[in-house]
């Protein structure tokens, strides 16, 4: 994975919240987003074009990507560029607050770029206009080719400096890529920027692919996969392509994920006659058993902690989620409501478990605490599931299978996303049809 480099602030200043008019409230559905100034960033370059990128339009692109990005939250509204009045190489130098609280612009993003030692060099800043106060300052160097992800930690800086939460925008979402008809579907392992934007095959279609999962540095990815009929699980490095098979394993095998330290994988697979849920040391390949049950257990996640593990059974007679310990002790059934609850998973906070339930021939994705009180459903839909989600524990996406046709003979999948709260549920832009996401932690730490 590219490395991107970034300078020490260019300027630092104590800022007291106390200060700030600026407030975003991110503990509900915000219906009144906060209005936001992104200036194109000022473009302090003699030449016109470098290595192939018309670098005096990247002001322009920047802004435009942090834009879409705090667009696509629900929390902010990105003004429209056209009512600005104070011109970029102006604004990036010191605002005229009046020109912005004119247009009603709470928050002010400016900047400028050059280059240096055929490197990118670029400034941002975030002012808070009612204050009239500079909040961040801060400078990135580094290859033109690398402009987007630039943006992408732009928006992040600023995002956590609003709301006081990490951001998610410098992310990657690796999926299912489906094409053909829904009786001869060819799935390609594909991975894009969480906007969409960069999207990668990783494999040909030349075998069926399911639930691919990142490892905790975002460099390999662990899938299932199905050679000759036979699964497969496989460690895939993402920048160099090298594959490896890490087991055969017998019967079903179903969803493997890496452990928080990135040391096992753990998955349910079916042996003498039932499945249950299992580990691999990947340096040893030693597997062990964590559960001794004549019922069907399945879809592990662990806890951020690794201390405990989320998977759903039918122990009880019905599918619902349980916890144990991650050594295989004290069980515990955690859901209690009507209907089925599958492929649960723990946030990245580690307050909350996200799952698909199926109730009266409908699909909903939900969350509930670890102790399974506080129940949420937060959308609803003909067919959903495989919730994962975003490093910040803001933000689940899942996919979702759509009737089409006249007589619903045909469907679509896609991605979509939801906040915890249950709103601003969006498509997620993909390729094709897609399905069993799982979403990277932040690529810059």
């Amino acid at each position: 994975m590219k490395k991107i480099f970034y300078i020490l602030i260019i300027s630092l200043f104590k800022f007291n919240f106390a200060y700030s008019l600026i407030e975003v409230d991110i503990t509900r559905g915000n219906l009144d987003p906060l209005p936001i100034a992104v200036s194109p960033l000022h473009v302090d370059i003699k030449s016109d074009e470098y290595q192939d990128i018309k670098v005096k339009s990247l002001g322009d692109l920047i802004s435009s990507v942090v834009e879409k990005n705090f667009k696509s939250t629900g929390l902010f509204n990105p003004l429209n560029k056209d009512a600005f009045v104070q011109k970029p190489d102006i604004a990036h130098l010191k605002p005229r607050f009046e020109d912005w609280s004119l247009i009603t612009a709470q928050a002010l993003v400016t900047g400028k770029i050059l280059i240096k030692d055929q490197k990118l060099k670029i400034e941002f800043r975030l002012w808070d206009v009612a204050a009239n106060k500079e909040m961040i300052a801060l400078a990135f160097t580094t290859t033109p080719s690398n402009w987007r992800r630039v943006a992408h930690i732009i928006s992040d800086k600023i995002y956590e400096r609003l709301t006081g939460e990490t951001g998610y925008f410098d992310t990657r979402i690796i999926y299912v890529s489906e094409t053909g008809d829904k009786t001869q579907r060819v799935k390609k392992l594909a991975i894009m920027d969480q906007d969409g934007a960069n999207t990668k095959y990783l494999t040909l279609g030349n075998e069926l692919v399911l639930t691919p999962r990142f490892n905790p540095t975002n460099q390999l990815v662990t899938y299932l996969s199905y050679f000759r009929n036979l699964p497969r699980v496989y460690l895939l490095d993402i920048e160099t392509g090298i594959q490896e098979v890490v087991g055969n394993f017998p019967g079903m095998t179903f969803a493997p994920r890496f452990s928080p330290d990135g040391k096992k994988i753990i998955m349910s697979f079916a042996k003498d006659g039932n499945s249950d849920i299992y580990t691999m040391d990947l340096e040893s390949r030693l597997v062990e058993k964590l559960t001794e049950d004549s019922s069907i257990d399945t879809s592990p996640s662990y806890s951020p902690d690794g201390k405990y593990i989320c998977f759903n059974s039918d122990r009880s007679g019905l599918q619902q989620i349980y916890t144990m310990k991650s050594d295989g002790t004290g069980v515990k059934r955690i859901s209690f409501g009507n209907g089925l609850y599958g492929t649960p998973v723990w946030s990245p906070r580690g307050d909350l478990i996200a799952f698909t339930k199926v109730k009266n021939s409908k699909f909903y994705i939900g969350v509930m605490r670890t102790d399974g009180t506080g129940e949420r459903l937060l959308t609803e839909n003909f067919y959903q599931e495989a919730p994962s989600w975003s490093p910040n524990g803001r933000l689940l996406v899942f996919y979702r299978e759509t009737k089409s046709g006249k007589k619903g003979e045909g469907f679509t999948a896609k991605l979509w996303s939801i906040d915890i709260t249950g709103y601003n549920e969006r498509q997620l832009k993909t390729k094709t049809d897609a399905s069993d996401p799982s979403w990277s932690s932040l690529l810059s730490k």
